[in-house]
């Protein structure tokens, strides 16, 4: 991590401190603080209470640190970008951050007022209308009904949703919902404003306005920390980077640098992934991963940049150690483009043959075809999961396995044919037309 005081910007002290933060999760347990048990429930409470040593020791392996030992500090005016794979941590940090989750151990220092943007619609209250939800959104942040009232204007030009400010946003689309969320949190000056990509779900142009509100708070001296996978943005906005990785502090330091290792280790874009040994891999005692690899016809994807017209396979291999032919292990491949907006799942189990095959114990290599012509041009990255049923348990995941960079060459063959400008969508398929002409 960097050695970079924070209190270096004009002496002021730290305006986030974060200090050995870290959360944990139990898998498969209701976190919720009340809800009602039956008398069964409570018996199989008690019966877990005396239970023995080696129960008390699986309920010990069933839990998840989504963060450990996060140390860093935010210099008052500092815009810091959060950046990582997906299931890296980031978000769960801007909850802990935010307060919308306590930290399983550490602390965290405010000083300034804070505002947060996170999951959509995140502080609304459903019922109440988009005027009444602002209002509520500065008396939590504490303001006065004046210092609103002089924002309120602003909030609703920015939001671009004047016809629906008194309708309740339950009945808001996802757009809407971040259009006014980012509007708020960015116009009620908080010192601090914690921003998660949620942007992505706003067309454009609304993103466009967003980024270069966040370059005016960051240029008026408010403190900033923000999410996102798009690179260009943190490098643009952000005057310092955090990469995280499985929930831990990889490298603090100037945004460029942090960026270009990132992109460059295999954290980032990788068409490839290997395990050195097949304990390492992810998985359990039934199924480990043991690689997974973009490849075309002809064997393996040499770069990362794929032709559009080309057809791409996602193959995985992983070890099967059951010895029960019904246990069948099923892979599922999740589909992500550079918003972060899942294009589709697709599961091998669409081959019939291989769903009807009994399973034995060894190795495992399925993959599943995309065709040419289908992803729109731009960063495509695949999350892997391989499940077994009835019941359902997740044996091994791993977020952003592989990653690449879809190209239209615009030779005239593709789907965007002579074209020149940019075509709108997250797919581009090569759909069949037909076309008659009347005399």
């Amino acid at each position: 991590m960097s050695s970079d005081p924070a209190a270096g910007v004009s002496g002021l002290p730290p305006a986030i401190v974060a200090h050995a933060l870290g959360k944990r999760y139990r898998m498969g347990r209701t976190t919720g603080a009340f809800r009602y048990r039956s008398i069964r429930e409570d018996i199989a409470g008690l019966h877990r209470h005396f239970g023995s040593r080696r129960r008390a020791e699986k309920a010990a392996e069933e839990t998840l640190w989504a963060l450990r030992d996060i140390s860093f500090e935010v210099a008052p005016g500092e815009t810091v970008g959060l950046i990582g794979r997906n299931g890296a941590g980031k978000s769960t940090l801007l909850k802990v951050l935010s307060r919308i989750t306590p930290p399983t151990e550490g602390r965290i220092e405010f000083r300034g007022r804070v505002g947060a943007l996170l999951e959509i619609g995140t502080g609304f209250h459903p019922e109440l209308t988009g005027r009444e939800n602002v209002m509520l959104s500065g008396a939590v942040l504490g303001m006065s009904k004046a210092e609103i009232g002089r924002k309120f204007d602003d909030i609703v030009e920015f939001a671009g949703i004047p016809k629906f400010l008194d309708t309740p946003v339950k009945r808001y689309s996802s757009g809407m919902l971040v259009r006014l969320g980012f509007s708020v949190a960015a116009h009620l000056e908080p010192e601090i404003l914690l921003v998660d990509e949620v942007l992505a779900v706003g067309d454009a142009d609304f993103q466009k306005k967003c980024l270069g509100r966040m370059d005016e708070l960051g240029a008026s001296g408010r403190t900033v920390v923000f999410v996102s996978h798009s690179m260009p943005s943190i490098v643009r906005l952000c005057s310092r980077a955090i990469l995280l990785d499985h929930g831990r502090v990889v490298e603090d330091g100037p945004a460029h640098r942090v960026v270009g290792r990132y992109l460059e280790s295999g954290l980032g874009t990788t068409v490839q992934r290997e395990w050195s040994s097949v304990e390492e891999g992810p998985g359990d005692d039934i199924v480990r991963l043991v690689a997974v690899r973009a490849v075309t016809a002809e064997g393996p994807v040499p770069s990362r940049d794929i032709d559009i017209r080309c057809p791409i396979g996602i193959e995985v291999e992983y070890l099967n150690r059951s010895t029960n032919p019904d246990l069948r292990p099923v892979v599922l491949l999740r589909f992500i483009n550079h918003e972060n907006v899942c294009l589709f799942e697709s599961l091998d189990f669409n081959n019939p043959d291989w769903w009807g095959t009994p399973r034995r114990p060894g190795s495992v290599k399925a993959t599943c075809w995309v065709p040419g012509n289908f992803f729109a041009e731009g960063p495509i990255s695949v999350s892997v999961f391989v499940i077994t049923t009835n019941p359902t348990v997740w044996r091994a995941i791993e977020h952003d396995a592989v990653a690449f960079d879809i190209v239209d060459r615009s030779e005239g063959d593709g789907v965007r044919g002579d074209l020149t400008g940019d075509l709108m969508g997250v797919v581009r398929p090569m759909l069949a037309w037909t076309i008659e002409v009347g005399d």
